[in-house]
């Protein structure tokens, strides 16, 4: 056992290489499991374990038969691998609280700086959630949930990829530290629409290409939920 897991680590990274020396990009195919497996000196189990992580990740897709979709094709979008991987981590509990939050300072405050100096922004969707937001009788529960897809849709409408990857993986994360949050709230409805209210102070500020008061609302809100509600001590920062 131990052979081979070292045998398929060799065919991992024999791809990076070729990946980082742009021998391979989106759209190639890969080799055949029999090529790599005569090139690399590995059985073709390793080749097939190797490729099965790939395709976990969201590095290559594979498809069996023959024609120009069969084999294993490198993906030019794998942001699918990147948000598994960090639901994966935040289900196993591997990320501290405070690090979420922060990551969140970061990365949210990029996403509403961009959208809002971007020239072709596209805040529709953003809209749809708000709306959405206001219906009456909404659970505590399906307003967060709401409200993590509402922070999600900023970051896609960024157009950043990594970004909007990074978001999705966390969402799980968002979504569950902050209904933990809402049960310890006595008037759920005032906070719900004080969260409204910063929610579309945000987009407008966005909206209006107001690029440093967009960074400074998100910012608050992030951290005014989290110490409001008790998640957090202090008030994280992003220093």
């Amino acid at each position: 056992m131990p052979e081979q897991r070292r045998a398929w680590r060799i065919v991992l990274e024999h791809i990076e290489r070729d990946l980082l020396a742009g021998r391979l990009g989106p759209g190639d195919r890969l080799a055949s499991e029999r090529d790599l497996s005569a090139d690399l000196g590995v059985g073709r189990s390793s080749v097939r374990e190797a490729l099965r992580v790939l395709e976990v990740m969201g590095l290559i897709r594979t498809a069996t038969g023959s024609g120009p979709q069969s084999g294993a094709i490198v993906i030019a979008t794998p942001s699918g691998g990147m948000s598994a991987l960090l639901r994966l981590q935040v289900a196993a509990q591997g990320f501290p609280l405070t690090d979420v939050v922060q990551t969140r300072l970061v990365l949210e405050d990029a996403v509403v700086t961009a959208l809002a100096r971007s020239v072709d922004r596209d805040t529709s969707t953003v809209h749809r959630l708000l709306d959405a937001m206001d219906a009456e009788g909404l659970a505590p529960e399906e307003f967060l949930a709401l409200d993590a897809q509402l922070h999600l849709a900023l970051a896609e409408a960024s157009g950043n990829s990594v970004i909007s990857a990074m978001m999705a993986g966390l969402r799980t994360a968002i979504e569950s530290y902050v209904q933990a949050g809402a049960a310890s709230v006595v008037d759920w409805e005032a906070m719900a629409a004080h969260l409204r209210a910063e929610h579309r102070a945000i987009v407008s500020a966005v909206d209006a290409g107001e690029a440093e008061v967009a960074g400074t609302l998100v910012r608050r809100h992030i951290t005014g939920y989290y110490t409001a509600t008790g998640l957090t001590r202090e008030t994280p920062t992003t220093h």
